[in-house]
């Protein structure tokens, strides 16, 4: 912000307090002027979310606002403190001064309800003085969207995640905000999908001169979009300032320990090498001619694909792709329509026997898809040991609390839930338990996507040692591109259920021969482009 610019709200001391009386916020300081983007980047518990929502006067379960103001400033009312204003004119505000943006779609839209009607509730909410339909339609054709009747009728289901972002996105924006609050709007899409979304919020931000908080942990998307940035770290601000000087030559040492965590398709990655079957001569893993229909919609179309022994291969593309069909079909949660699977040259049946389920095991990108809430760690990881072996009670206890121990767990966490444990933490269990019946091989269906840089590095750490030590073979599906580096051997891309290319991570980043291909790679963000 420039020293001249009033700001359209500004955060001084603001400090947040547990029910319990533990402080999680020690006094944070922002300011965010008109017409520019503020990136609150940080890892997970840093309170960045928390010092965000309190700009919308919101407090999650269990906080409360301790110490500190909230001054706001807009074009037609002025509050010196959002944060003592009662609760009716409080709602007053939101969604009409200040409003907010989710990182999932679907907690900001009703599936029951059409397009249309969940634009226009915001403005009748707030008595938007004006054709409410003309705006709605207006708003929409603002974030790229169709304004025509048929879309309008359209439910929520009917659209692509990216269309239900950027109807969220319309939402907030539609009675012109002062300020509006973005929770990592872009974790879950598609680089491509990702990049429109981004140029939409900067559009608006710049058109309307609104005032942007944009809560974030890829400082990937920081570099290409924010004006500023504020570095949280522990519930306090530990760096702040332009995007080009805070990513170019970092002050605190966790500024910098964030940055050299971002993986980037410019920086080269020297990774210990891994066993590999190449040699071999014999695939563990082979499809051949593999096909699958939802109805009239193909989803998979005549694919072909060879893993060997220790490598990972990237299955990448957009949503829709086909990526994660083709990746439920492998592990055999999903059954083909067509074509044929080997493991180690034999015929993967349907359904499949206990050998073959404990040889290809699957990784999903939520934790809580593999763990379940009600059991400890140590039930979780003995279920697939209890009814794929025929190990006894003592055996298995014992494989589940060294595969804890291989995924950098203490014998502690065999006691307790996946709700008490952080994101990272949850998703090392996951994979422990994927890997407590020691498959051949390993795949994981986005399973960085939603956690910051920090813990990501570690997951792929993580991964890496297990190809080292087990010589277990992995399928990684993702949508980004720029981790190719730093856990693949080989990439292949998918275009509409298709492979359109294929080759090892350097022939297909330094020379790619598909133009889809290209155009994945022109999408991604870079620390690079720095604003």
């Amino acid at each position: 912000m420039t020293a001249t610019a009033t700001p359209t709200i500004g955060c001084t001391g603001l400090r947040v307090s547990t029910t319990g009386g533990r402080e999680v916020l020690h006094g944070v300081d922002y300011a965010v002027a008109p017409g520019e983007i503020l990136a609150l980047v940080g890892e997970s518990g840093s309170g960045k979310t928390t010092a965000a929502l309190a700009a919308l006067g919101h407090f999650r379960t269990g906080l409360a606002h301790t110490g500190g103001t909230m001054a706001f400033h807009g074009h037609t009312e002025t509050h010196d403190d959002l944060l003592t204003l009662d609760p009716v004119t409080l709602r007053g505000v939101r969604g009409r001064l200040v409003s907010y943006v989710p990182q999932d779609p679907a907690l900001s839209l009703n599936p029951l309800l059409r397009v249309g009607t969940q634009v226009a509730e915001v403005l009748e909410a707030h008595s938007w003085d004006g054709d409410v339909t003309g705006r709605v339609r207006e708003v929409l054709a603002e974030v790229g969207l169709p304004d025509d009747d048929a879309f309008l009728a359209r439910y929520p289901h009917q659209l692509s995640g990216g269309q239900q972002q950027r109807v969220g996105i319309a939402a907030a924006f539609a009675n012109r905000p002062d300020v509006v609050v973005l929770d990592e709007p872009t974790t879950g899409l598609d680089v491509t999908t990702q990049d429109l979304v981004l140029d939409t919020v900067r559009e608006l931000v710049t058109r309307s001169g609104t005032a942007a908080l944009y809560i974030t942990h890829d400082l990937a998307v920081v570099a290409g979009l924010a004006d500023r940035v504020a570095v949280m770290q522990s519930g306090e601000v530990v760096e702040t300032g332009p995007v080009a000087r805070v990513l170019t030559a970092p002050e605190h040492p966790y500024t910098r320990g964030l940055i050299a965590a971002v993986p980037d398709l410019d920086r080269r990655v020297e990774r210990a090498p891994v066993p590999s079957g190449d040699a071999a001569g014999e695939p563990v893993l082979r499809v051949s001619g593999a096909g699958k229909r939802f109805g009239a919609t193909t989803v998979l179309d005549g694919v072909d694909l060879e893993l060997w022994p220790g490598e990972c291969l990237m299955l990448l593309g957009e949503s829709g792709s086909g990526k994660t069909t083709l990746a439920r079909g492998l592990s055999g949660l999903l059954p083909l329509d067509s074509g044929t699977l080997t493991l180690k040259g034999e015929e993967l049946a349907t359904p499949r026997s206990h050998a073959q389920l404990r040889s290809v095991q699957y990784v999903f990108q939520s934790p809580f898809a593999s763990l379940n809430p009600r059991r400890t760690l140590a039930g979780s990881l003995e279920v697939p040991l209890r009814h794929l072996t025929d190990a006894d009670a003592g055996t298995r206890r014992a494989r589940v609390l060294d595969m804890l121990r291989q995924v950098r767990l203490d014998e502690s966490f065999a006691a307790r839930y996946p709700g008490s444990l952080s994101g990272g933490e949850r998703q090392r269990a996951a994979i422990a338990r994927a890997l407590v019946t020691a498959p051949d091989v390993l795949v994981c269906d986005e399973v960085t996507s939603a956690l910051d840089v920090s813990v990501q590095a570690a997951i792929l750490d993580l991964l890496a040692l297990v190809r080292r030590e087990l010589g277990t073979a992995m399928v990684f599906v993702t949508h980004n591109i720029a981790l190719a580096r730093e856990v693949a051997d080989r990439i292949a891309v998918l275009q509409g259920g298709r492979i359109v290319e294929q080759g090892t991570v350097e022939e297909v980043l330094s020379n790619p021969a598909n133009d889809y291909t290209r155009e994945l790679l022109a999408h991604t963000p870079s620390m690079a482009a720095v604003r």
